[in-house]
């Protein structure tokens, strides 16, 4: 099965013409899409309240890509607002625990950041977030080029597969160390995670203060850059059960509409989304 949605729900306007009420655009999103990607988790450990909202809002089929705490992955600086990092690891989980028994859990992301280089430090690291993590499924996105080099990528893959992770494989400009090319393998039998985040090489590495990323996801994807990704999902599909795609290029807005058309050039039509709101004005 092939699933595309979006990172987040907030921010893709183009859904919610005509919608008034914020609150119920979790809710709109659902009538597009079979996935999203939450990100509010790698930003705070979210509080039940919210889980259980987000699963109230949604289909039985829905499914949620969560996105690692970001003391988890080594993004946030400073020190962590927990005791210790076994209890930072248990206070996520705990959180994300009713999207697992509830069987909307796709996966949780770890997106580790792109001074995150491959060593055995970091290796060893790795197979820690995965042991406290139990039996959820956990996806790996790497942003340092190191771990994709000639000398390290097949030993890359082969330790994703061995440890049970979930490859992440990503779209996005070559810009240096700090992004990691295309490796089209999937490695987990079952599920595998594509995130295309546009391929703006100018603003990939130019943070502009707290708008860098505006600058960096500003992108649209071209019918010949999707065609691309439609013959990448054909050979992808032979080698797993379930892909998860996810756009990611909204800085412009651009993500939903890219996802639509994707949608559409795979000739996929999606059962048991939400009933949208707004198809009486359609």
């Amino acid at each position: 099965m092939i699933y595309v949605g979006v990172t987040g729900w907030g921010d893709h306007d183009s859904l919610y013409t005509g919608l008034t009420n914020k609150r119920d655009r979790l809710k709109e999103y659902s009538g597009h899409f079979p996935i999203v990607e939450l990100d509010a988790s790698f930003y705070a450990v979210q509080p039940k309240r919210n889980v259980e909202k987000w699963l109230k809002e949604t289909p039985e089929s829905f499914q949620f890509i969560v996105k690692a705490y970001q003391g988890m992955t080594g993004h946030q600086r400073g020190e962590i607002p927990f005791e210790t990092v076994k209890d930072m690891f248990e206070a996520f989980i705990d959180s994300v625990r009713p999207i697992h028994e509830s069987g909307k859990l796709a996966m949780v992301l770890f997106q580790f950041p792109p001074w995150f280089d491959c060593k055995k430090e970091n290796v060893d690291y790795i197979r820690y977030c995965k042991s406290m993590m139990g039996d959820m499924p956990c996806a790996i996105e790497f942003r340092h080029q190191s771990w994709y080099r000639p000398e390290f990528r097949e030993r890359t893959l082969a330790f994703i597969r061995d440890e049970n992770w979930i490859h992440s494989i990503c779209d996005e400009p070559q810009a240096g160390e700090g992004s990691v090319p295309t490796v089209l393998e999937a490695v987990n039998p079952e599920r595998t995670l594509i995130r295309l985040h546009g391929r703006n090489f100018h603003g990939w590495n130019k943070p502009n203060g707290d708008n860098w990323r505006e600058v960096r996801y500003l992108y649209r994807y071209n019918k010949e850059e999707l065609l691309e990704w439609k013959n990448n999902i054909g050979v992808l599909k032979n080698q797993t059960k379930d892909l998860y795609v996810l756009f990611n290029n909204n800085s412009g807005g651009d993500a939903a509409d890219n996802a639509k058309q994707f949608i559409e050039l795979m000739d996929i039509e999606y059962q048991g989304l939400a009933s949208r709101q707004l198809d009486i004005f359609d």
